[in-house]
């Protein structure tokens, strides 16, 4: 009945603060000279698609016109924002629930190209200078760059922002600032970041991508602190209209220093950009038909196959699309709270797998919508293969043998498919043989633990829309003798209990980047196992994860980068962390039909897009009206 990926993703890499995403694997020879010349942009492995010269990024519509309201309720989120409300402008901490679409106020060092992996090109810097070891960039900041009430943006509000951020920001942030030494301005116009030896790759293109705030402002107010006062931006939009808990709208800044600059032409074309909020899913829909927002990007099956046939749709006003999803798919499922004791076993948290009935939840439920996720890095090329590990693997991983399940030298663990009848009597035989091996046996019907309780699970959840999910996944639970229960929280509670990891087993997905680097630790580390706020949900906490994660983090190529996700991959799977669940190859698009957007959307944008390089179309807007 409805699926969670993006609606509940937690961006895993480094993502540009305007909202730009990373993008495709077309690339050609333009390098950041290793002998520290200047260099207009970079990217983890060198490569940058556009040369210094470059007008804009092929995939825009420079012609796009400027005007018109794209509205819309949110479907990703990061650090401390919400899908359902908000109560905070500051967006960039761990107190509060930070507002959709800050991001857009502010401007980065760099944003991204939606069409290369991982590529920035200057925005605030018009360039960059890095050492021959590099752990010294210097960029040179542009001097047109100016705030909102037109005070100019320089380098020592560059070092004060990073150096606050790496201090003061939210948890996500403060651990992949962690190789970050330093950052200090040498005069207006340059500023120098410093990073440890052995940095992970890609923390460099992370820093460059973080807002940069106004040092004069926030001399007289406290960085940490959740308030509703509008902060000084610098970025295309800034807050306009807005209500808590209902909605926001940023107005574009008309005469924005860097509208016509290459990495922004043909971008950030609506005056006003509009998150509504709503508590329910099925409410939202009916919002979306009464017209309510505008656009809306459709993650429930049931409602995509059975509800879009309203007048509108009819008529032509509704347009429907669906548009190839080719980026990694990521991972979601329910991740299990390894701090508890009665899921530290692992033949426990494989039994809770074999109790979930994919193949019945997908047909009966979900109109068979869906694939089965079985890796974190579904849907793309990082995916170790159905087959022993490939000898650079192994080479990675003999360190580990013995230490590490038998299995992690053999074809990786994929979670079994079922009969489809809802409850595969053999997959249900062999969860109770795993229970009992691991000393959880059956009294008097009931599992109990070893500690003497009976063994119970709360799946804690903050929409009702996703409880027919759970029903059936209970009722073969009850069959083994758990006595499992669904808590339906609002999302103020379920953040904190997120946060707080109070809970036995919650549904996440995490959106993996392209060129996944030092972000992996905040969601699979050790090192965040026990921090609040950290997005390490299943308190995953190995030596040789950890060592998986700083190879990758380490890695020299993209052939590197792959074996190292691979290993990482095997070592993840068979763990038993999770319970995964589905991924879609496509994203199902409603929108009413006054936009324009280029023919062939960039890879990486989001996967669609919106609102970036969307256009408003007065023409088809006036057309709408008509027909009312």
């Amino acid at each position: 009945m409805t699926q969670m990926s993006r609606r509940h993703v937690l961006v895993l890499g480094v993502g540009g603060a305007l909202g730009a995403s990373v993008g495709a694997p077309l690339l050609r020879s333009a390098r950041a000279s290793e002998a520290a010349t200047e260099a207009h942009g970079m990217s983890a492995f060198g490569d940058l698609k556009y040369p210094a010269d470059f007008r804009h990024f092929d995939y825009v519509n420079v012609d796009a016109p400027k005007g018109g309201t794209f509205s819309l309720i949110p479907s990703v989120r990061a650090y401390n924002q919400s899908y359902q409300t908000f109560n905070s402008l500051n967006a960039f901490i761990l107190k509060g629930d930070g507002a959709q679409g800050m991001g857009m106020t502010f401007s980065p060092l760099m944003i991204r190209a939606a069409d290369e992996p991982d590529a920035m090109y200057g925005l605030a810097a018009k360039s960059v200078q890095i050492s021959p070891d590099k752990l010294v960039y210097r960029f040179a900041m542009r001097p047109e760059a100016k705030f909102h009430d037109g005070t100019r943006l320089t380098a020592h509000d560059a070092a004060y922002s990073l150096t606050t951020l790496k201090t003061k920001g939210h948890p996500l942030i403060t651990v992949q600032m962690r190789d970050m030494v330093s950052a200090e301005a040498l005069d207006d116009a340059t500023l120098v970041v410093t990073f440890a030896k052995g940095r992970a790759r890609d923390v460099p293109l992370y820093v460059a991508s973080l807002p940069i705030f106004s040092k004069a402002y926030y001399a007289s107010r406290p960085f940490d602190e959740s308030s509703l006062e509008i902060p000084l931006g610098s970025g295309p939009y800034r807050v306009g209209r807005f209500e808590v808990n209902r909605y926001i709208e940023f107005e574009r800044v008309k005469d924005w220093w860097a509208a016509d600059l290459p990495p922004c032409r043909g971008s950030y074309n609506f005056d006003v950009v509009r998150y509504e909020f709503y508590r329910d899913r099925d409410v939202a829909f009916e919002g979306f038909t009464g017209k309510s927002y505008l656009y809306r990007e459709e993650f429930t099956s049931r409602i995509w196959a059975t509800r879009y046939d309203f007048p509108a749709v009819k008529e032509g006003r509704v347009k429907m699309e669906v548009v190839p999803d080719d980026t990694p798919s990521g991972a979601q499922g329910w991740f299990i709270n390894t701090r508890r004791d009665k899921f530290k076993d692992p033949r426990v948290r494989e039994a809770l797998i074999n109790a979930f009935d994919f193949e019945w939840t997908n047909k009966t439920i979900m109109y068979g919508a869906y694939a089965r996720t079985v890796s974190p890095f579904q849907n793309s090329d990082l995916m170790a293969g159905n087959a022993p590990p490939s000898p650079e693997e192994l080479k990675l991983l003999e360190p580990f043998r013995g230490q590490v399940p038998d299995e992690v030298f053999a074809a990786p663990f994929t979670p079994p498919a079922s009969d489809g009848s809802g409850q595969d009597r053999s997959l249900l035989r062999k969860a109770q043989q795993l229970l009992t091996e691991a000393g959880v046996p059956i009294k008097d019907g009931k599992r109990v633990l070893p500690n003497g309780e009976l063994f119970k699970i709360e799946f804690l959840l903050d929409e009702p829309s996703f409880q027919p999910h759970h029903a059936p996944y209970i009722k073969n639970l009850a069959t083994l003798g758990i006595e499992a229960s669904v808590r339906l929280v609002d999302a103020v509670q379920h953040k904190a209990r997120q946060e707080d990891f109070d809970f036995d087993m919650t549904i996440q997905r995490f959106s993996m980047s392209a060129t996944p680097g030092d972000a992996m630790r905040a969601f699979f580390s050790s090192q965040v196992a026990n921090t609040k706020g950290s997005y390490n949900l299943a308190g995953v906490a190995s030596p040789a994860i950890d060592a998986m994660i700083e190879k990758i983090m380490a890695a020299d190529s993209r052939e590197e980068l792959t074996v190292a996700c691979r290993a990482f991959d095997r070592l993840f799977r068979a763990g038993r962390y999770w319970v995964p669940q589905w991924y879609n190859k496509t994203h199902r698009l409603a929108y009413w039909d006054q936009f324009g957007h280029p023919p062939r959307l960039p890879r990486y944008a989001n996967g669609v897009g919106a609102p970036d390089i969307w256009w408003y179309e007065p023409a088809k807007a006036a057309k709408l009206e008509q027909a009312k």
